[in-house]
């Protein structure tokens, strides 16, 4: 095509003129299609974003900033069990260098006491002795201190060696922890990423779009019944665990906490059965198999029901057909129906 080839050198008349009066003309002529083709296409044709659309990528957006918030989780607690492992090992390894010199002094001690002894004949030490019995005395502690030389000298050995054994797994934890770190500050990014897209997203939103998507949300949460006759727990510690629950309503949503000002979704289970003296991991999918898995309609108060297929969000059932759970930013732990999304697994701690 004209428009496309390389401009002459040429003057304005001649093979140039009429190259670059084509393609003007072409220009032209495409320039007044292409009017013609928008004055024909109607205004709603055109592509934007409705509200509904808008809310959906919030949601959307809300669930995989949640993902990442469980691998994040995930990332710090690993991170923190291998701190404590490596404090561990570190402390370990400064014993055995204290235990180390402390033996070395006394297999020193023992050489010169034995190359002090041994300055003099045995037979003319014998002599000169005013006491014969005495003597041999002597020389047989002597005999013993040397095989408990010899004894001592294999444990100092076996001490270094497992010193060294636990210098190279201290130094294979701290690469592993700085892996773990790199892995919590990915997460993090992403975490933070999704959220700051959502809040644009929802500031994008003019007034009346927003109190129509928070009655929307006030309507999908109509069957939850907080005020409803209570149901009994699975036991004690469930009981006490969702009473710690129902305390945290209210209290907002703040990704990677786990209490007792804030939370996100696995912070707050975790948080509650705490608050029962039960230790339950960090994370929604390490939760999901932290005890016995039962069907939904056999669920009963303090049941963990985790939810989506890849089971990244969690909440505490309470009875009644509903769940308390710190759902996303922005919204408050709260009280939703037991169905609100599609249902991973129900599991008794």
């Amino acid at each position: 095509m004209a428009s496309h080839r390389r401009p002459s050198q040429f003057g304005l008349t001649g093979v140039a003129g009429f190259d670059r009066g084509a393609r003007v003309t072409a220009l032209s002529a495409a320039a007044a299609a292409t009017a013609a083709a928008l004055a024909a296409t109607p205004a709603s044709a055109e592509p934007q974003d409705t509200p509904r659309d808008t809310r959906a990528e919030v949601d959307r957006l809300y669930a995989d900033a949640e993902r990442a918030t469980e691998a994040y989780n995930k990332a710090d607690e690993r991170a923190g069990t291998l701190r404590r492992e490596v404090t561990r090992i570190r402390d370990s390894v400064a014993r055995g260098q204290e235990r180390i010199n402390t033996m070395r002094g006394a297999l020193g001690s023992l050489a010169g006491a034995q190359y002090r002894s041994g300055g003099i004949d045995p037979t003319l030490s014998l002599v000169l002795s005013e006491d014969p019995d005495s003597y041999l005395d002597k020389a047989s502690t002597l005999d013993r201190i040397s095989s408990r030389q010899v004894s001592e000298l294999a444990e100092l050995q076996e001490a270094q060696r497992q010193l060294a054994q636990q210098r190279a797994e201290a130094t294979r934890k701290l690469a592993e922890l700085e892996k773990s770190r790199a892995a919590v500050t990915r997460h993090k990014r992403t975490v933070e990423g999704k959220l700051a897209k959502a809040q644009r997203l929802l500031n994008s939103l003019t007034a009346r779009e927003r109190a129509e998507r928070a009655e929307s949300d006030r309507a999908s949460r109509s069957e939850a019944r907080p005020d409803a006759p209570p149901v009994a727990p699975a036991s004690g510690r469930s009981a006490s665990a969702v009473s710690a629950a129902r305390q945290a309503v209210g209290r907002p949503y703040v990704w990677g906490a786990n209490g007792p000002h804030g939370f996100d979704c696995s912070g707050l289970t975790q948080w509650a059965y705490g608050q029962a003296g039960v230790g339950l991991p960090r994370t929604s999918q390490a939760q999901r198999v932290a005890g016995r898995q039962v069907p939904l309609d056999q669920a009963q108060p303090g049941d963990l029901v985790t939810y989506r297929g890849d089971a990244s969000h969690i909440g505490m059932y309470v009875g009644n057909g509903q769940v308390v759970h710190a759902p996303y930013p922005g919204a408050p732990v709260r009280y939703d129906p037991v169905g609100m999304m599609p249902i991973n697994s129900v599991t008794r701690v």
